[in-house]
């Protein structure tokens, strides 16, 4: 078998943890050092979920304003942009700047090099310092952040998972907006802390590969009421 081969490293902002980016063929894959695989090239369906469920739910997706949190491989904002009109606008909050290089270079062709379309904003930092410094400014909020609510990159990440972060995202959130938020598993505690807020939820299991096969993943799609 093909090995493994090391392309480069990025330590995580605010942490002793370290992102590797490796490649074997055509194949691609995101690691935290000595923790196991984050992401991986050829099983991302449940990515692209993400982005047609929480877009799916917009009144006005020729001007929709959204959010994602995590730039991951490029997938969920390749078909976020594949859902909305041109007048609409993404901007992407990512916290490890080697992330976004990596999307423009080695991994760019991968989901077709969204980061070139002009509908993209690329933010590096926190999606939380966002989400905390803006108020009815997104028509969809999209995160995909660590592993969902059971987190393993950085500690900080719990709180967008927690009743402070969720209330933030709330109140980001124009009136009828929609929150979905991606985990690699089921948390039967989340989907309290967000109606706790106010969200109507729904929670969906998705594969994660485009053929429905393999392992299932979670995504939680949670309105905003009038």
């Amino acid at each position: 078998m093909t090995p493994w081969i090391l392309v480069d490293s990025a330590q995580v902002p605010g942490t002793s943890e370290e992102l590797q980016l490796y490649k074997r063929c055509d194949e691609f894959s995101i690691k935290l050092k000595g923790r196991g695989e984050l992401m991986c090239s050829r099983v991302h369906g449940s990515e692209v979920a993400l982005a047609e469920l929480g877009c799916s739910r917009l009144t006005a997706h020729s001007a929709a304003r959204v959010l994602i949190g995590g730039l991951g491989m490029g997938f969920t904002l390749a078909a976020t942009l594949q859902q909305l009109g041109a007048s609409a606008e993404v901007v992407v909050a990512e916290l490890v700047p080697a992330v976004v290089e990596w999307n423009r270079g080695p991994l760019a062709d991968l989901a077709g090099r969204p980061l070139t379309d002009a509908r993209v904003t690329v933010r590096i930092g926190d999606v939380a310092r966002i989400l905390t410094a803006e108020r009815q400014a997104y028509d969809a909020i999209l995160l995909d952040v660590d592993n969902g609510p059971e987190g393993l990159t950085r500690k900080d990440n719990d709180w967008l998972y927690a009743v402070d972060g969720l209330a933030a995202s709330f109140a980001a959130l124009r009136p009828l907006g929609v929150l979905a938020v991606w985990s690699a598993g089921p948390d039967r505690h989340f989907a309290e802390r967000m109606r706790k807020v106010g969200f109507d939820v729904e929670e969906t299991r998705v594969r994660a590969h485009a053929s429905r096969r393999g392992a299932q993943h979670t995504i939680w799609l949670a309105g905003r009421p009038v």
